[in-house]
């Protein structure tokens, strides 16, 4: 350990306040407020102006002007006066459609496409009050090592929405050390660098989300070696809404032990 708790409880401060302000982002996460699966038979929704239909070639949108649906783009805005289509892409942020303060985002999960309401008067973001947490604690700041694969392995893996799949690549596996036992982790690759290990443990559907958590790395060394800090381990988008489409842990990323570090189940206050 090279940092002191003081040191370490300031980082880890300054990063979970970063976090909780990206939630709080007026389209963020806590902002859903619908989610609703597309067929090819046009259809409307309540509180959503124009038609919506799920095509091959993409998703198609019949409104008026009136309607004010204005579709967000790197160029400049383009009001809806007829029909669209949009494409977006399995994985990846939807394309957004604005409509005065509010945000429809059309996505695309495997061959399945959606539509999600994100307002920025949502209970779950205008009540939010903070992600509840375990203490920080030295404890949890971890020596590890990555064993990388030879090449990445396609892994499939169910989502939080039955029926629906996710198909990531694995890169490698995270060996560490806990409670006195070798434990192992299949990882991913971070979006922005580094790893991204998506678990359970015996905390889950107790104390944390069932679904699972997940804490990023940064790169490892040239060795393999890395530092696995637990302390920053945060729930997925899923556990804040009811209308997020997140994976859940690949079958083999259980830990039989107790991690009760970083994030804990977070209020919900459209439940309450």
């Amino acid at each position: 350990m090279t940092s002191t708790l003081p040191d370490l409880v300031r980082g880890w401060s300054s990063w979970h306040r970063e976090r909780e302000e990206e939630l709080r982002a007026p389209h963020g996460w806590l902002s859903l407020t619908a989610l609703h699966w597309l067929t090819p038979e046009p259809a409307g929704f309540d509180g959503i102006p124009g038609l919506w239909s799920a095509t091959p070639d993409g998703v198609v949108v019949t409104a008026a002007a009136a309607d004010g649906l204005v579709v967000r783009s790197v160029r400049e805005p383009r009001r809806i006066d007829g029909t669209v289509t949009l494409h977006p892409v399995d994985g990846l942020p939807g394309s957004l459609v604005e409509r005065g303060d509010a945000v429809i985002e059309v996505v695309r999960r495997t061959d399945s496409h959606a539509i999600r309401v994100r307002d920025p008067e949502a209970i779950t973001r205008t009540a939010f009050t903070g992600v509840p947490t375990f203490p920080v604690d030295e404890c949890w700041v971890l020596d590890a090592r990555f064993e990388p694969y030879a090449d990445p392995r396609p892994v499939t893996v169910d989502a939080v929405v039955e029926g629906l799949h996710h198909y990531l690549a694995a890169v490698g596996e995270v060996r560490f050390e806990l409670y006195g036992q070798e434990h192992v982790l299949v990882a991913m690759a971070g979006k922005a660098g580094g790893l991204s290990l998506h678990f359970r443990d015996a905390t889950s559907g107790d104390s944390t989300y069932p679904g699972g958590r997940v804490v990023r790395t940064d790169n490892p060394a040239a060795d393999g070696t890395l530092t696995l800090d637990l302390n920053r381990v945060v729930n997925l988008p899923c556990a804040f809404t009811d209308f997020a489409t997140c994976p859940l842990p690949p079958a083999g990323n259980v830990l039989p032990v107790a991690v009760e570090a970083g994030e804990r189940s977070p209020l919900r206050p459209d439940r309450a």
